[in-house]
């Protein structure tokens, strides 16, 4: 759970830097979100293959 509290602040923190120094996100937002989904789903299925494993 402290990954994901430390993922968040993280998040915020360089959205707060994104956003005082008017910098744009390189991709735009729908692709961004569809990369955050990918990279979400693809940790839970790593996590949950190796539980099933016993690693």
């Amino acid at each position: 759970m402290s990954a994901y509290l430390i993922s968040l602040g993280a998040g915020i923190l360089i959205g707060v830097f994104y956003a005082l120094f008017k910098v744009r996100s390189p991709a735009p937002p729908g692709i961004a979100l569809i990369g955050l989904l990918g990279m979400v789903l693809g940790a839970s299925l790593v996590t949950g293959v190796a539980h099933l494993l016993g690693a």
